[in-house]
């Protein structure tokens, strides 16, 4: 019989509505929140902040889904998704945002594509490359 944490992206840990927890959370699995959070949050993979959950950090995260309240900013690598029975005080970094009608939403919106930005140094260099060699 295989482990069910072998690996990451099956893995869920869920904070339950009865945990409070405050500090730095770092962790590889999906994350479901119904408890309290302070603090911060980093995680490689989604992390949702259940309609009974509570956060009050900065998450970093590859998905980041709000059904619950969040006073932070949320920087995704992926995507964030704001539902309807969400309440969010904070700015929003990710490619891709999604906000349903409903969600109580207070803060900025980034969706700059820094993959692009990361390209442009290498072209640079490709050009320079062959602008220098045709010189000689």
């Amino acid at each position: 019989m295989s482990n069910p944490y072998d690996n990451a992206s099956e893995r869920v840990s869920v904070l339950g509505p009865t945990l409070s927890f405050k500090g730095e959370l770092h962790a590889d699995e999906e994350l479901l929140i119904k408890g309290r959070i302070e603090g911060s949050i980093t995680h490689s993979q989604r992390v949702t902040v259940c309609p009974e959950g509570t956060v009050t950090a900065n998450v970093r995260a590859q998905m980041i889904v709000v059904e619950g309240t969040v006073k932070g900013d949320l920087h995704a690598e992926k995507s964030v998704m704001v539902r309807e029975t969400a309440q969010l005080r904070g700015n929003i970094t990710a490619p891709t945002v999604s906000i349903v009608e409903g969600a109580q939403f207070n803060g900025g919106i980034d969706m700059e594509k820094k993959v692009a930005a990361a390209q442009t140094p290498a072209a640079e260099r490709v050009q320079k490359a062959t602008g220098s060699g045709g010189g000689r």
